[in-house]
C-alpha cells in the first residue's frame, strides 16, 4: 500500500510539473508573442523571396539557353523556325512585353481605362467587405437560432435581404467593369495596330518581304480580342483572391490567433508537398497513352491503305495478330493508369476533403477551447457565432487560395497572347525601320551581300533607274544593273517572259519594295497610278469604285460631280451600269457582279478620275476589244498621262515611244520603239518561222523522191 501511495504521489507530482511547465511556457510565449509573431512572419517572407529568386534564376537560365540556340549558325529559315518553336514562359521577357502593351491600353493617368480600373478595384474591395460582413451576419443568425431568440433571428433575415441589394449590385458592376475594360483594351490596341499596320506599305511588307509574321489578320482580329479579355479577367481573378486572402486571413488571425493560422498553413503545405511527392507522373502516362493510341490508329490506317496488297498476300491473320497486340498493349497501359489514379484519388480525397477539413474545424474551434487575447466568449451562443463566422471566413479564404492557384493557367494563356501581339508590334517597328527577315533558298545565299545593301531614292519629275538591281521575291538577282529613263509624255512599253523582273520593277516604282542598290528617280507616290490585270474592287457603292481610294469628301474637294463621273464612264462605254437599281449608291460585291472586261473598264475609269502624271498598265486591257482599248489609250494621252505598259498585244505598240525588253536571262534592251518597223519585222519573223516548220517535211519528201 505504501509503495502504491508513493507511486500515485510521483505520478501526481510529474503531472503537476508538466502542467506548470506548459503554463510557464504559455506565459512566456504570451509575454513575447509580438516578437515571436514578427520572427515567424519575417521567416515566411524570407522563404517567399527565396522561392521567387530561385524561380527567376531558373527562367533566366532557360532564356539564356534559348538565346544561345538562336545564335547558332544556320540559315535564316532555320532561325525563323526556331523562333516560331520558342516556348512561351512567364519570365522577365513576358513582363516587359506586358508592360509595353499596358502602356498602349492605358496610355495615361487621365485615360478612361485607368478610371475603369480604379472603379473596378473599388467594387472589388466593396465586394470583399460585404462578404466579410455576411460571414459575421451568418454567425449572428446561427447564434440567435441556437439561443432561441426568434425576434432577433427574423431581424437578421430581414437585414440579410437588405444587404443582398448592394451585394447583387456590386456583383453586376464587377461583371460590367470587366467586359467594359476588355472592350476598351481591345479598342486601344486595335487602333494602335491599325495605325502601324496601315502606315504607308507596312501591311504589304509584312506579308511579302518578311516571314516572321504569317497570319497578321488573325493576330489583329482574334488574338487582340483574346488578349484583352484575358487581361481584364486576370485582373479580377488575381486581385479578388489576393484581397480576399489578405482580409480574411487578417480577420481570422484576430479571431483564432496568428499562431493557429500559421500552424494550419504549415501542415497544409507539408501535406501538399507529400501529395506532390507521392503523385505518379500522370503527364508521362498520358503522353505514352497518346503514343499508343496513335500507333493503334496508324496500324488501322495502314491496313486500309494497303488493303489490296495484304489481300493478295492473304496476310489478314498476320495483320489481325498485329492489331490485337497493339490493342492489348494500349489496354494494358490504360489499366495501369486507372490503378494508379485509384490509389491517388483515395489519397487526394482523404487529404483534401477530410484531413484539411479536420484542420479547418480545429482552427475554427480554437476560440472555444483556448483564450485568445482580445476576445471574450460567454455562453454557447457566442461560441456558436464565433465558430460559424470563422468557418465561413476560412472557406472563403480557402476558395480564394484555390482560385489563385488555378490562375496560373490563365497567366500562361495571357503570356501566349502577350507574346504573339507584342511580336507583331516589334516586327512592324522593325519593318518601318527598313529591316526585313525572309527565309531564302540555298541557291541565293551568294546574293546576301546584294540584299543587305540599300540604294538611293530621289524625288524627281521624271522616272530614271541608274544601276538598280532587280530582285525576285525569293531573292534571285534577275537583272544586275538596270538603266532606263521615262520622261513625261514619252510612253514606255515593257515586254519579256514571265519571271524576268517586270513585276519587281513596278513594285520598286510603287514603293512596295526596297531599292537594293543604285539610284531611283521617280515622282511622289501620288503621281504614279498602277492598274493590274485584275483590278481591286472594294465592297461599296458604284461611286466608290470609280474614285477609290478617295472618299466622298476628297471627291468634293476636287470639285468632281456625279456628272463628271458619268462622262468618264461614257468614255469607256459603260455608262449603262449607272442605270442599275440604286444608281451611284448601289452597293454590291462588284467583283462578282461585273465581268472581267467591265472590271478593267472600271479600273481605267478610275485612272481617268485621278489623272496622275504616270500610269503603270499591267495587261489591264487583255479582256477588252481593240476599239475600247484605242479609246482608253487616246483619252489617257489627252489627259497628259505618261503610260508604262506591260503587254504582248501588238495593237498597243503604236501608243508608245520607247521599249524595255527583258530576255529572262538577266539581259535587257532599252531603245526607241518604231511600231511600224517592228510590226513588219515581227510579220517577217512569223513567216520565216512558219517556213522553217515545213523544212523537215520537205526534206523527208525529198528523200522519198531520191529513193
Amino acid at each position: 500500500m505504501a509503495a502504491q501511495s508513493k507511486l500515485h504521489l510521483l505520478d501526481f507530482a510529474s503531472e503537476n510539473s508538466i502542467k506548470r511547465l506548459l503554463s510557464n511556457l504559455t506565459e512566456l510565449y504570451l509575454k513575447h508573442r509580438s516578437s515571436a509573431s514578427r520572427a515567424v512572419y519575417f521567416t515566411l517572407f524570407v522563404a517567399l523571396v527565396g522561392r521567387i529568386r530561385n524561380a527567376i534564376t531558373e527562367q533566366k537560365a532557360a532564356s539564356l539557353h534559348q538565346a544561345q540556340l538562336l545564335q547558332q549558325p544556320g540559315t535564316a529559315s532555320a532561325n525563323l523556325q526556331l523562333r516560331a518553336a520558342k516556348r512561351v514562359e512567364i519570365n522577365s521577357e513576358f513582363f516587359r512585353n506586358l508592360l509595353r502593351l499596358l502602356r498602349i491600353v492605358i496610355p495615361s493617368w487621365k485615360s478612361k481605362e485607368l478610371k475603369l480600373v480604379i472603379s473596378h478595384s473599388f467594387f472589388l474591395v466593396v465586394r470583399t467587405l460585404i462578404s466579410l460582413y455576411v460571414a459575421e451576419l451568418d454567425g449572428k443568425l446561427v447564434s440567435n437560432l441556437v439561443r432561441g431568440k426568434g425576434k432577433k433571428f427574423l431581424q437578421g433575415i430581414v437585414w440579410w435581404m437588405i444587404v443582398a441589394v448592394p451585394a447583387t449590385f456590386t456583383n453586376s458592376m464587377l461583371s460590367y467593369h470587366q467586359c467594359k475594360l476588355a472592350l476598351q483594351y481591345r479598342t486601344r490596341l486595335t487602333n494602335h495596330l491599325h495605325a502601324r499596320y496601315l502606315h504607308k506599305m507596312s501591311f504589304y511588307s509584312l506579308s511579302a518581304l518578311d516571314d516572321r509574321i504569317r497570319n497578321a489578320d488573325q493576330l489583329i482580329t482574334v488574338d487582340v480580342s483574346r488578349f484583352s479579355n484575358s487581361l481584364a479577367e486576370l485582373y479580377s481573378n488575381l486581385a479578388k483572391p489576393l484581397l480576399d486572402m489578405i482580409i480574411y486571413n487578417y480577420s481570422l488571425s484576430k479571431s483564432v490567433g496568428g499562431e493557429g493560422l500559421f500552424m494550419m498553413s504549415l501542415l497544409v503545405q507539408i501535406s501538399a508537398n507529400l501529395m506532390r511527392a507521392l503523385t505518379p507522373p500522370f503527364g508521362k502516362y498520358v503522353a505514352e497513352e497518346a503514343r499508343l493510341e496513335g500507333e493503334f490508329h496508324s496500324q488501322h490506317s495502314k491496313l486500309i491503305d494497303y488493303s489490296e496488297e495484304i489481300a493478295l498476300y492473304h496476310g489478314h491473320e498476320t495483320e489481325k495478330d498485329t492489331l490485337d497486340k497493339g490493342y492489348f498493349t494500349l489496354i494494358k497501359h490504360i489499366n495501369r493508369i486507372l490503378r494508379r489514379r485509384l490509389y491517388h484519388a483515395v489519397m487526394e480525397d482523404f487529404v483534401i476533403k477530410y484531413f484539411w477539413g479536420a484542420l479547418g474545424l480545429l482552427l475554427c474551434s480554437v476560440p472555444v477551447f483556448f483564450k485568445i487575447p482580445g476576445q471574450m466568449l460567454r455562453g454557447m451562443g457566442d461560441r456558436t457565432e464565433s465558430f460559424i463566422t470563422n468557418r465561413r471566413m476560412l472557406l472563403s479564404s480557402s476558395d480564394a487560395f484555390g482560385r489563385l492557384m488555378f490562375s496560373y493557367k490563365e497567366i500562361t494563356e495571357l503570356a501566349g497572347y502577350t507574346s504573339r501581339v507584342s511580336t507583331l508590334i516589334s516586327v512592324m517597328d522593325s519593318i518601318r525601320s527598313g529591316h526585313f527577315e525572309k527565309s531564302l533558298v540555298s541557291s541565293v545565299s551568294d546574293n546576301l551581300t546584294v540584299l543587305s545593301r540599300r540604294g538611293e531614292i530621289v524625288e524627281s519629275e521624271d522616272i530614271e533607274f541608274t544601276n538598280v538591281p532587280i530582285i525576285s521575291p525569293s531573292g534571285d538577282v534577275l537583272v544586275d544593273k538596270l538603266n532606263f529613263n521615262v520622261q513625261s509624255g514619252k510612253h514606255l512599253l515593257i515586254v519579256g517572259p514571265n519571271g524576268c523582273g517586270k513585276s519587281s520593277l513596278f513594285r520598286i516604282l510603287g514603293g512596295l519594295w526596297p531599292v537594293y542598290g543604285g539610284v531611283v528617280k521617280k515622282p511622289p507616290y501620288g503621281d504614279i497610278f498602277y492598274i493590274p490585270q485584275r483590278p481591286y474592287l472594294s465592297r461599296g457603292s458604284l461611286r466608290q469604285q470609280i474614285i477609290y481610294p478617295d472618299g466622298i469628301r476628297e471627291m468634293r474637294d476636287k470639285h468632281v460631280t456625279d456628272s463628271d463621273l458619268l462622262d468618264i464612264l461614257s468614255t469607256v462605254e459603260i455608262a449603262a451600269i449607272v442605270e442599275r437599281p440604286g444608281g451611284w449608291d448601289a452597293v454590291e460585291e462588284w467583283r462578282d457582279v461585273l465581268s472581267g472586261g467591265l472590271q478593267q473598264r472600271v479600273a481605267m475609269a478610275r485612272l481617268f478620275y485621278h489623272k496622275p502624271k504616270y500610269a503603270i498598265l499591267d495587261e489591264c486591257t487583255s479582256s477588252v476589244t481593240t476599239e475600247i482599248e484605242k479609246a482608253m489609250y487616246d483619252h489617257a494621252k489627252e489627259l497628259g498621262i505618261t503610260l508604262m505598259t506591260v503587254s504582248h498585244r501588238r495593237s498597243l505598240w503604236r501608243y508608245h515611244n520607247d521599249i524595255l525588253q527583258f530576255d529572262g536571262r538577266g539581259n535587257y534592251v532599252f531603245t526607241k520603239l518604231d511600231a511600224d518597223k517592228r510590226l513588219k519585222l515581227e510579220d517577217e519573223k512569223e513567216e520565216l518561222e512558219l517556213c522553217l516548220k515545213t523544212v523537215p517535211d520537205m526534206e523527208r519528201r525529198l528523200q522519198e523522191l531520191i529513193a
